[in-house]
């Protein structure tokens, strides 16, 4: 057997997953996370964007995830 290291960026993905292991197509490993740090945390302040830049950036994003749950994409 492999073993394959996955990050789980959307909760449909994780639903997914436990599908594949329901049909015994795969065996879902935990691994435990790190303590303490929540995803601003760990990633705020990382992109030095311009007021420009970063209200460009949150146009896209905002998009993406209303397409995102339209299944647009």
């Amino acid at each position: 057997m492999q073993t394959v290291l996955i990050e789980i960026t959307n909760s449909k993905a994780l639903r997914l997953l436990k599908d594949l292991e329901a049909l015994n197509l795969i065996k879902l490993l935990q691994t435990p996370g790190k303590p303490g740090l929540d995803f601003a945390e760990r990633f705020g302040g990382k992109l030095n964007l311009s007021d420009t830049e970063y209200r460009d950036f949150q146009q896209h994003v905002s998009k993406s995830r209303v397409e995102w749950d339209n299944n647009t994409l």
